[in-house]
């Protein structure tokens, strides 16, 4: 069942003394992660660089659709941009249920992945009706013609104050990031048209109304004003605090 949707992955229900595991933690895990697992230890092509373990945590060779733990291991699992990879997701995530009564899911939306495509995905993804819904990228005749993950990801959160309030604004249009418990309602590859004309027709009002909750001005308002006050921040904590 979804719990909300954070506004990152640093936004997380996790109680101070939960023992925590992440699921694919890559070059960049969760310093909040007690015990990270990874599948692939000699290849990058999953990731962005080399595996990183940070101070404290426990990090274990495995496979996330058969995780080496007891039921009910750990009070909390985080999964950060792995579901989009990986064979078989309905199995992967009943481990993730197995092992934890509660989690954390963030994966590139479907915008996300037409602006910022990687080889490595074999999914796309996007939460419709508090669902996740998935569909291979095969099964929808999925061709990426540019890459503009620099702009996105390098350049603009660089050069532009505006761009830094729009992506806490709109976190979400990038990006899937969804808090659950006990499970999450997945769809892999529904035939519904319902599903199947986000992933494949222009999006019309109807659609962005659904996926982008609108707010009022003063709502607005007030979270540019936390935006800023946001930005001020890690501006300090990076240049500052050096």
């Amino acid at each position: 069942m979804k719990l909300r949707n954070p506004s990152s992955r640093f936004n997380l229900s996790i109680k101070k003394n939960a023992l925590v595991l992440e699921v694919g933690g890559g070059h960049n895990p969760h310093p909040r992660a007690n015990v990270v697992v990874d599948k692939y230890t000699d290849s990058n092509f999953h990731r962005s660089g080399d595996i990183k373990v940070l101070k404290n945590q426990n990090f274990i060779h495995a496979d996330g659709e058969s995780l080496p733990f007891e039921d009910n291991s750990f009070d909390y699992v985080i999964c950060n941009q792995v579901l989009e990879h990986v064979e078989n997701p309905v199995k992967f995530l009943s481990e993730q249920y197995r092992v934890a009564s509660c989690g954390y899911v963030e994966t590139p939306s479907v915008l996300g992945e037409y602006l910022m495509p990687k080889e490595s995905h074999k999914w796309l993804l996007q939460e419709i009706d508090n669902k996740i819904v998935m569909y291979d990228k095969s099964v929808i005749g999925f061709v990426p013609w540019q890459d503009f993950s620099y702009i996105f990801l390098d350049y603009l959160p660089r050069t532009s104050i505006g761009y830094k309030i729009l992506q806490r604004n709109q976190s979400h249009l990038f990006s899937l990031n969804y808090e659950w418990t006990s499970e999450i309602e997945v769809l892999v590859n529904p035939d519904d048209a319902v599903y199947f004309d986000y992933f494949t027709k222009p999006w019309d009002e109807k659609i962005c109304k659904q996926l982008f909750k609108s707010k009022s001005l003063t709502q607005e308002a007030l979270s540019s004003l936390s935006a800023i006050v946001d930005i001020s921040k890690s501006v300090f904590k990076s240049k500052i605090l050096k």
